[in-house]
């Protein structure tokens, strides 16, 4: 007992508690400090992922959510090879993933859903292709937007044609896990 924790208080304060008794039901304590906490980012960003297989899908909402992503969309693209849906999983992912960052929310996890279904929910859609004409980098408006981001095998014909704006990382080809955290820290960073 005496030890000291960090506890986040969703109403937007960082405390410190100092352990006064801990069970296995229960965790008591006093609050000996609080400061301020407001880890949140000023633009909300939309990660609209591809349906991946489980490692690669579930290492993007945990890295995603720790770096600010504000909510995920699973698209079933032309060519996901993932199928199926793994909504308390990908819940649990999220949660843990904002608990280590010391968020005030958890990040909702929509779909699989459609290309057309993701597009018409979203807002300022963005579908990132890396021959794109203009750089992600360069995009700091609008504030809020959803990053559209295609499987490994690249969005199809028929899926390139249903998002007018398209943006890109650059000239190397990413993994689609990869390019999920480039590009949330590109979006978050041109926007703060």
């Amino acid at each position: 007992m005496g030890e000291k924790i960090e506890v986040v208080d969703p109403a937007g304060l960082m405390l410190t508690l100092r352990l006064d008794r801990v069970t296995a039901e229960r965790v008591e304590g006093t609050v000996v400090s609080e400061r301020a906490h407001d880890p949140e980012p000023l633009a909300l960003i939309v990660i609209a992922i591809a349906h991946l297989p489980a490692p690669a899908l579930e290492l993007v909402l945990s890295r995603c959510t720790e770096a600010g992503a504000y909510a995920f969309h699973i698209v079933q693209a032309d060519r996901s090879v993932a199928r199926g849906a793994k909504p308390e999983r990908w819940r649990t992912i999220c949660r843990e993933a904002a608990m280590l960052a010391g968020r005030l929310g958890v990040p909702d996890v929509l779909g699989p859903s459609s290309l057309e279904d993701v597009v018409d929910m979203n807002e300022n859609p963005v579908m990132l292709v890396r021959s794109a004409p203009v750089r992600l980098a360069d995009m700091p408006e609008p504030q809020n937007l959803t990053l559209l981001v295609g499987p490994e095998g690249g969005w199809s014909d028929r899926e390139l044609a249903l998002v007018p704006q398209k943006a890109t990382l650059g000239p190397r080809n990413l993994r689609a896990d990869t390019a999920a955290l480039v590009a949330l820290a590109t979006a978050l960073v041109t926007r703060q």
